[in-house]
């Protein structure tokens, strides 16, 4: 795979780390540049660590992974996206505050977005890879637009609070749905 191939490829399977930093972004109140820094490290590194442990799993495991990475990632995407419509529609605001940012939260959200990236490793054992390249380019790209995404969504979730939020829970659980479908082959 040439370089212009593999940014593509990196930049194909960083969408979906973007499209929860929005999300991510909508649901603070003020940009917290920290927080956006490690959920941008976090989606960064599992993106870049997935393929690597694909590859090294290679042939032998394919087909038990791909038989259940789109269950995975539809659970826990629906599930978060699911607990952030309820917050949205909560009509009590006194009981609202800032999402709680912790380590098991953030690993959730890595997983879960990665695990496509899983799939790619695997596939990266049978062709002509440089691997090293390969998910340093990955881990990269998916860092800086994942913090880039922080950024979008804080702009727009201080403006429209929870309708925004809706709008994120919604945008999860839809990436998972596209997920699922298409692995499960009902779209092309």
């Amino acid at each position: 795979m040439s370089f212009f191939e593999l940014f593509l490829l990196a930049v194909g399977l960083s969408m979906d780390a973007f499209a929860v930093s929005i999300c991510e972004g909508l649901s603070m109140k003020k940009l917290n540049l920290k927080r956006a820094g490690i959920l941008a490290l976090f989606f960064g590194g599992f993106q870049a660590g997935m393929p690597l442990l694909g590859y090294l799993l290679g042939k032998n495991f394919q087909q038990y992974i791909t038989s259940i990475d789109h269950w995975v990632a539809f659970v826990l995407l629906a599930i978060i996206g699911g607990n952030m419509i309820k917050e949205a529609l909560d009509k009590d605001e006194d009981k609202k505050q800032e999402k709680k940012f912790c380590l098991k939260y953030v690993c959730i959200l890595s997983v879960a977005t990665s695990i496509d990236a899983l799939a790619v490793g695997i596939t990266f054992a049978f062709l002509q890879v440089k691997i090293v390249m390969a998910v340093c380019l990955i881990g990269i790209t998916t860092f800086v637009l994942s913090f880039i995404g922080v950024k979008i969504g804080n702009v727009f979730g201080t403006k429209y609070k929870s309708k925004a939020e809706l709008l994120g829970g919604t945008i999860l659980i839809i990436i998972g749905l596209k997920i699922l479908v298409e692995h499960l082959g009902l779209i092309g």
